[in-house]
């Protein structure tokens, strides 16, 4: 079982399509997949056809009480082999409630463990911010994924990313390491989504994609209507991309 972070603290750079659909597609494989939507936006929980209204149970409660993991657990009834810990807006005090907690920053990896049922890889949607929660999620994994878009401003903040993962692996995780880093929201006729392309192949040396994902106004549809890109047009460029990234992410492993 492998457990990774989505992660990138700016927000707005793909993070949680990349969840939903790399997921999808590794599920849609026979792989069992588990996605832990550690996100108080809960857009994952959203995006994979979860009433978010209805939950009773969500990864708040995992966190902040001693209910189990697995109690929370739903199957996606889009998807075969998809599991869901959804997550809803509750999750946002709980930064302020583990701030007490002894080994707080262990909770979700301790939960994790107790789990029974067995999953090949559990992917874990973070915030977009570097606290308790975010911190949790690192603490719990074997690797970070990182979603860079190729805008601007893409490598600013790329630094401080690093150190906090530097600085996980260092006091409280010592196996963590960069899982890869995918370039979204391309577009290769621009000179600019060339340019950061190469900046970030030469900061991430050896850990870069080949695969790109494009702009694209399907992909940005799906999530409002509950669907990863796969049930909401599987012949569109978007879909195509995620689904040579689940190739290309088994190939790596």
């Amino acid at each position: 079982m492998k457990v990774i972070s989505v992660f990138n603290q700016k927000g707005g750079v793909g993070k949680t399509t990349t969840n939903i659909n790399l997921c999808t597609y590794l599920a849609m494989k026979g792989l069992k997949v588990l996605t832990i939507d550690i996100d108080p936006q809960g857009n994952t929980t959203s995006g994979l056809g979860i009433d978010k209204s209805t939950l009773e149970l969500s990864t708040y409660d995992a966190l902040t009480t001693d209910v189990a993991l697995e109690d929370i657990i739903q199957e996606s009834q889009l998807i075969k082999n998809l599991y869901i810990a959804p997550s809803t807006v509750e999750l946002a005090g709980a930064e302020v409630e583990l701030i007490n907690i002894d080994n707080r920053e262990r909770i979700l990896k301790n939960k994790i463990k107790a789990m029974n049922k067995k999953f090949d890889y559990i992917f874990i949607d973070c915030p977009p911010s570097l606290g308790f929660i975010t911190i949790n999620s690192l603490t719990a994994s074997n690797s970070v994924l990182i979603p860079i878009q190729t805008e601007f401003y893409a490598l600013e903040g790329v630094g401080q990313l690093v150190n906090t993962v530097q600085l996980v692996k260092k006091s409280l995780n010592k196996q963590l390491e960069v899982e890869g880093v995918i370039l979204t929201m391309c577009d290769n006729r621009t000179k600019l989504s060339n340019e950061v392309a190469q900046e970030v192949k030469k900061y991430f040396s050896g850990k870069l994609y080949n695969t790109t994902i494009p702009r694209n106004i399907r992909l940005a549809e799906a999530p409002s209507y509950g669907l990863p890109i796969v049930l909401y047009d599987d012949k569109c460029r978007g879909a195509e991309c995620y689904r040579n990234l689940a190739n290309e992410f088994l190939s790596n492993q």
